[in-house]
């Protein structure tokens, strides 16, 4: 693993910290796989039901260390990436496949390809002083991995070409209104916030129901309703017949915490 992205167990939650304060956690390419081998290693494990990608310092995340850009920009092709984390398209986009909830807890300045890994997480919660900006059109590029399919999706069309066309910085307040993030919350409360998020999915949510809703709705988002509900009744069927449907009826009848069985995913 990378020395600068380090992993953590708070709880039921796994904690990814991006860890180049001094650069506001630049990426580069041995960051990007390590990222990708901790949250599939939270995947695996049963004591873990979410994950929180933060960074330390200043800095969320201010995108592609700009040594990266440079070499791409004089060779006319995009970097290379690690053979891990090649097998979907777009930087991050393997979070879209990690079962279990994926949260960013956005502590400080986003930018460039940290804007694309905070829009790869499930949620967003965001300090108050934090700042985020698409940066995309300023260096001349394109709105690049992905974000043409994800973002209209989360804001809007023209919300998205706002964003990407002015690539102004957009405060906390303005984040929320537009809903790029979920929640704005203190700095200093950041990580205690989306561990009590998790701390009560832990206590009152099933891990695997909440693996197969991200999936269900990853994949409806590209077909009608009829075919998503035709999917829901059969996965309904399925899941009814497994042990937590049992504990959650249980659970609630008795009045008594319930307890699910662990996840460890993947439902691919």
């Amino acid at each position: 693993m990378a020395d600068e992205v380090s992993y953590a167990k708070q709880g039921r939650m796994a904690l990814i910290r991006l860890e180049r304060p001094d650069a506001l956690n630049a990426l580069t390419l041995p960051m990007i796989a390590a990222v990708k081998a901790y949250a599939e290693a939270a995947e695996r494990d049963p004591d873990v039901i979410a994950i929180c990608i933060t960074g330390a310092g200043r800095g969320f995340c201010a995108g592609i260390d700009m040594s990266i850009l440079v070499d791409s920009t004089s060779s006319g092709a995009p970097a290379a990436e690690p053979e891990t984390v090649r097998a979907r398209p777009a930087l991050f986009s393997f979070l879209l496949d990690i079962s279990k909830p994926v949260l960013a807890a956005i502590n400080g300045t986003v930018a460039g390809g940290g804007f694309v890994l905070a829009m790869m997480c499930d949620m967003r919660f965001m300090a108050e002083s934090a700042t985020i900006s698409t940066i995309f059109a300023k260096r001349g590029l394109i709105a690049e991995h992905g974000m043409s399919w994800l973002l209209p999706r989360l804001i809007g069309l023209s919300r998205a070409l706002d964003v990407l066309w002015s690539s102004r910085k957009i405060d906390a307040t303005e984040a929320l209104r537009l809903g790029l993030v979920d929640r704005v919350v203190p700095d200093d409360a950041l990580i205690a916030t989306v561990q009590a998020y998790v701390d009560d999915l832990a206590a009152h949510c099933a891990p695997q129901s909440l693996a197969h809703m991200k999936a269900q709705l990853l994949r409806h988002l590209q077909t009608d309703f009829d075919t998503a509900a035709h999917e829901a009744d059969r996965l309904m069927a399925t899941v009814l017949r497994h042990p937590d449907a049992t504990e959650g009826a249980m659970s609630f009848v008795e009045r008594r915490p319930p307890r699910f069985a662990p996840w460890t995913g993947p439902t691919r």
